[in-house]
């Protein structure tokens, strides 16, 4: 019995401390992200001025030409022989999912057709032929039009979830917080995939949509507990949500992680998907948990929300 009594006492003094540290750190956790979307905005800024756009676009968006080799090439050389002509060519392998061994070659650039495939002949020392070749071309109009469309979806979804987590809280403040976390798990990892340089297809902008959706649970999740609810103290009811959030959010990581890293086969517009998804909930988890967790407890202390 009193071995219990000692253990209960423990656990409660450990559980103060900790809500004691929280209660002292919680706006200077508000800092990192705040830093991390600055840092993201500005880098977003600096690759506009440099390139024109936000992001690089593949044929699909930007208009040109993709040439499909079915042959084995040296991709280093080959990209080297082509650069000096066509700056803006991009190269990359598609291998087989099960065996992992390329099968083919595509090359994307704006250049024409017979153009870009003079080019790939006089760096291979062949011709190209319907048999170890296939060839798409793409316009600028249609593609600049495709892709304003996207990004128009894209806004406006962003405009919807909004006005349904207004509608949904009735608060200016929590509202705000949760649409400033969204807004950062969509501009964080957009900065990293503009400094990896990555060119991004239809496919890619269409993950970023699936990534409001993603991000929006975790912050409803968080934002009900907290305001909605009344067992324990908020320090308690964060807490709560913290474990149920963190674990959907892993889950969905080893979803997507696995089949990026390790089956080397998938498609390129596959492996976007899987890429801006782990960035983005990964982005979460910082906006989530030091964002808007720390504006909600800041809010709940203002209000004196018990």
């Amino acid at each position: 019995m009193e071995h219990d009594h000692n253990q209960q006492h423990s656990q409660a003094l450990s559980l103060s401390l900790e809500k004691h540290w929280y209660d002292r750190r919680y706006k200077i956790l508000l800092v990192i992200p705040i830093a991390l979307l600055i840092i993201s905005l500005a880098y977003i800024g600096y690759f506009y001025t440099k390139n024109g756009d936000i992001l690089l676009r593949d044929a699909s968006l930007a208009g040109g030409t993709t040439v499909t080799l079915t042959e084995k090439a040296d991709i280093a050389k080959l990209e080297e022989a082509l650069k000096p002509e066509f700056p803006d060519v991009y190269i990359r392998t598609i291998t087989n999912i099960q065996s992992g061994i390329p099968v083919a070659v595509l090359i994307d650039s704006s250049a024409q057709p017979e153009q870009l495939k003079a080019g790939i002949e006089k760096a291979l020392g062949y011709e190209l032929t319907t048999e170890n070749t296939a060839v798409e071309f793409t316009g600028p109009a249609l593609s600049q039009n495709f892709y304003r469309q996207l990004i128009i979806a894209l806004l406006f979804s962003f405009i919807l979830i909004s006005g349904v987590i207004f509608i949904l809280f009735r608060t200016v403040i929590p509202s705000l917080a949760v649409i400033f976390a969204i807004f950062a798990d969509i501009v964080m990892p957009l900065a990293l995939i503009d400094f990896l340089g990555i060119r991004l297809s239809a496919a890619g902008i269409a993950a970023f949509l699936m990534l409001i959706g993603y991000s929006v649970d975790t912050d409803i999740l968080l934002t009900t507990r907290v305001l909605k609810r009344r067992e324990g103290t908020v320090n308690e009811r964060i807490y709560g949500a913290f474990k149920t959030g963190m674990f959907m959010t892993v889950t969905g990581l080893a979803a997507v992680l696995p089949a990026f890293f390790i089956i080397t086969g998938l498609p390129d517009s596959f492996r976007q998907i899987f890429l801006i998804l782990a960035l983005g909930l990964s982005a979460d988890i910082i906006n989530t948990w030091l964002t808007n967790a720390s504006i909600l407890k800041w809010y709940a202390v203002k209000k004196g929300i018990s």
